[in-house]
């Protein structure tokens, strides 16, 4: 069963509102993870509650698509979407410092993932385990290139 709780954080010297510009730009996904490689937003229009994404993931060799819902939305403070395929939510949660923001990333699993998504992750990234750690460190690197990002 997947962790039902992943998360990695990073210190960021700048606003809430600088951070937020970046993070709720969800077609710049593809730029900082390592996995997910590009964002299509359906609609078109500005990122908001409800939004609708296609997302578009690698890793090696194997491609697939995912499916989500942003279903948490408050500007300048968090934003997380639903994957419809395995029922985890990935957000961003932005906390006010004495000198900048806690930036941090979770991947929530609270009753694990499908069934279908489980099978898949012992057949092709050699279990939950290994793969939870492959995802945290995976958010390291997000949020590395997302505190590069913001200006």
């Amino acid at each position: 069963m997947a962790a039902p709780l992943l998360e990695a954080s990073t210190h960021i010297k700048a606003t809430p509102e600088q951070v937020w510009k970046v993070v709720s730009d969800l077609k710049r996904m593809g730029e900082w993870s390592p996995q997910c490689r590009k964002v299509v937003v359906r609609g078109g229009g500005p990122v908001t509650l409800g939004t609708k994404t296609v997302n578009v993931n690698k890793r090696g060799l194997l491609v697939w698509p995912t499916t989500a819902k942003v279903v948490r939305f408050e500007p300048n403070k968090e934003i997380a979407y639903k994957i419809n395929e395995n029922n985890s939510v990935w957000s961003f949660t932005i906390t006010p410092t004495e000198d900048g923001v806690e930036l941090t990333e979770r991947r929530e699993a609270p009753n694990g993932t499908t069934k279908v998504s489980s099978t898949l992750i012992n057949l092709a990234f050699g279990g939950e385990k290994s793969f939870d750690a492959e995802l945290t460190d995976g958010m390291q690197q997000t949020l590395g290139k997302i505190k590069a990002s913001v200006r």
